[in-house]
């Protein structure tokens, strides 16, 4: 069939708006909206107070000079979140994340949870704390950095994929370590490293409400406290590989048994106007402790 030079121009027609169309169905990287929409797909949903889970699986390395690190521990995580929206001074809207997490240490030979851990350096065998973090919540944010200007936002397309990768380095005061940290040392100090990949058009289509990332993280920082390593030189890294699951039934099966025997309120996520301060490992074991030690008998030591 032959077609007329005025009906190929409509065709060329019809196709440039298709294509145009299509373009301007992606999200804008570049702007305030979109930075809020990217960031709540990647980490969360566009539709409040949709609930989203992540999972990660892993390995905890102690690193101490003039000997080879060694595997401590498996790693087992979960986290339960949702995105709710919230409005500026301006009247921008923008939103705010909140969520709850767990980590369990695993056997690293077996697999199987650890209730109880022998340190090779002092010798003690001693109780496991595993991470039971509640809240870990988020600032609202609003698509500005600090400077008042619409954030850069980290992401990279390679092929068909898109990449961020998040550093976030961490020095503030420690509650284990009372008021004189600035002078004598012992203010909280660790690294937490994210790297998060996925499919590019699902992220910067407007039609899809979140994407399915995965993610890698890394950690470095101090003993932790339950390892009663008193000042000994050295530290931990961690590192992990996660996902967003498409439900929080998806979580392993030795997760799911742990929530339901200790950690029931970890099935969903905080209360999107949630206002308590976040939980991290060392303001939970300060806990742990002090419920212990006001639980113990007889006089305290001294001199």
């Amino acid at each position: 069939m032959k077609i007329s030079k005025n009906n190929r121009a409509a065709v060329a027609l019809v196709g440039l708006l298709a294509i145009t169309a299509q373009a301007s169905a992606e999200i804008d990287l570049t702007s305030r909206e979109g930075v809020i929409a990217v960031n709540r797909k990647i980490q969360c949903s566009t539709i409040d107070n949709e609930e989203t889970t992540y999972i990660w699986h892993g390995k905890a390395y102690s690193r101490k000079m003039g000997e080879r690190d060694k595997q401590l521990f498996g790693l087992l995580g979960m986290n339960v979140r949702k995105c709710v929206t919230v409005k500026n001074d301006k009247g921008e809207a923008g939103y705010r994340l909140v969520s709850r997490e767990i980590m369990l240490y695993l056997d690293p030979k077996t697999g199987e949870l650890m209730d109880t851990w022998d340190n090779p350096w002092t010798g003690e065998t001693l109780d496991v704390i595993h991470v039971a973090n509640d809240p870990v919540n988020q600032r609202p944010s609003f698509g500005y950095g600090r400077d008042g200007k619409v954030i850069k936002l980290p992401i990279r397309k390679v092929a068909d994929y898109w990449q961020m990768n998040v550093e976030v380095p961490l020095f503030y005061y420690n509650v284990l370590a009372g008021d004189y940290q600035k002078y004598v040392g012992g203010t909280y100090h660790a690294t937490e490293i994210f790297d998060f990949y996925g499919v590019y058009d699902d992220l910067v289509s407007e039609k899809t409400t979140t994407v399915k990332p995965g993610v890698a993280w890394v950690r470095i920082s101090d003993w932790l406290p339950w390892m009663e390593m008193n000042g000994r030189e050295g530290g931990l890294y961690f590192n992990a590989q996660g996902a967003k699951l498409d439900s929080w039934n998806d979580l392993p099966k030795l997760m799911k048994d742990q929530i339901a025997k200790n950690y029931p309120e970890y099935t969903n996520a905080p209360a999107g106007d949630d206002t308590r301060p976040n939980e991290t490992s060392w303001t939970f074991f300060k806990k742990v402790l002090d419920e212990r030690n006001k639980n113990k008998s007889g006089p305290k030591a001294g001199h």
